[in-house]
């Protein structure tokens, strides 16, 4: 018997659930750790008052990102302003961090189409509720890019439920065939809503289901943005350069419920939960700039401050926002609406006393 091929996925971790940096990547620079740790806090706050929203009716569901946050920021400040982020629904930090305002996130969770329509990353995809769909529109933009002989990459997150999916895997196998200059980036916080991960797959990671399709797979710590940094980082100028596409899973862990329409106490315990809290990823960060004399107590405050205020602002806005007319709901289906629909929203402009249509 001979050995046909012989794989290995990689770990990376350089900041512990201590704050303590080990033998740090090449080239870091502590004083770029200071914005995102403070894009950091202010996703957590930004979280707490969107479900505070949901809670008294002010919202719709709403997805927290809470313990993620090391994650989705450190994601997206490694990409460039040219680059495409394809997310889900949880990536709020990533939002927040690529020019997405407060408003316009309350705005989407509230319903409102206009919360799509982005005053900053114009080209950045939409929120995918469907789970993996866009994995295959991540391959169309990445060969796009290559078509047009862009130095772009397309950066596609997804969450551990999403690699079970036929769409991830036909997406990682067209982007390996074609060397396309994508990322695929795997945010597994231990849970696709109620199902473990042990439930879904008996692989040892999910970097791994890279190897199908002829890339890498990396594995690093997501709750260490050092360690995020630098796996994504690298996996994106790996795609720039023309050296094809990597998989990325970042090992996180969701604190809190799937959304506000569900309970986590019904399929997890407390002491798992309690135990995911030691290694969450805004105190170690906070930790690490302190020990480096970055960050002080006077520092935090302000921030904290400066959060709530931001955070005050954006809701008040939010909440002084005119509703969209009736005519809204078909609207942004066609780019020209069919003539059935034409009379559905002459009826519906008519309802409202013709002020809309």
């Amino acid at each position: 018997m001979k050995t046909a091929a012989q794989f290995s996925v990689p770990y990376f971790q350089f900041l512990d659930a201590r704050g303590e940096l080990a033998e740090p990547p090449p080239g870091l620079a502590l004083n770029a750790l200071i914005p995102v740790y403070r894009t950091m806090a202010f996703t957590r706050a930004f979280d707490a008052r969107a479900v505070a929203l949901q809670r008294t009716g002010q919202l719709r569901t709403f997805p927290s990102s809470l313990g993620e946050e090391a994650a989705t920021v450190g994601l997206a400040s490694v990409m460039r302003a040219e680059d495409v982020l394809l997310p889900t629904y949880r990536e709020t930090g990533a939002f927040l961090w690529r020019g997405v305002t407060p408003v316009e996130i309350f705005l989407y969770w509230a319903g409102d189409e206009r919360g799509s329509c982005v005053a900053g990353p114009r080209e950045d995809f939409p929120i995918s509720v469907p789970i993996a769909s866009h994995c295959g529109h991540a391959t169309g933009v990445a060969a796009a890019f290559q078509h047009r002989k862009q130095a772009r990459v397309a950066v596609c997150v997804v969450g551990d439920g999403a690699t079970s999916k036929g769409d991830f895997y036909e997406a990682v196998n067209l982007a390996g065939i074609w060397r396309l200059p994508v990322v695929f980036v795997v945010i597994n916080n231990g849970w696709a809503i109620s199902v473990p991960a042990a439930r879904q797959t008996a692989c040892a990671t999910f970097a791994q289901k890279a190897i199908a399709g002829g890339i890498p797979g990396v594995q690093a710590d997501g709750n260490d943005a050092v360690a995020v940094r630098h796996v994504v980082g690298q996996a994106i100028e790996r795609a720039r350069s023309g050296d094809g596409p990597t998989v990325v899973e970042l090992l996180s862990y969701r604190l809190t419920d799937h959304t506000t329409a569900d309970d986590a106490r019904r399929y997890r315990s407390a002491e798992e939960v309690s135990a995911a809290w030691a290694e969450e990823p805004l105190v170690r960060l906070r930790k690490l700039l302190a020990r480096e004399g970055l960050w002080a107590k006077a520092d935090e405050e302000a921030l904290i401050a400066d959060n709530q205020a931001r955070l005050e602002a954006a809701v008040a806005e939010y909440l002084a926002t005119p509703p969209q007319p009736l005519t809204s709901i078909v609207d942004y289906l066609y780019a020209e609406l069919p003539a059935e629909l034409v009379a559905q929203r002459a009826e519906l402009a008519a309802r409202e006393g013709g002020h809309h249509g």
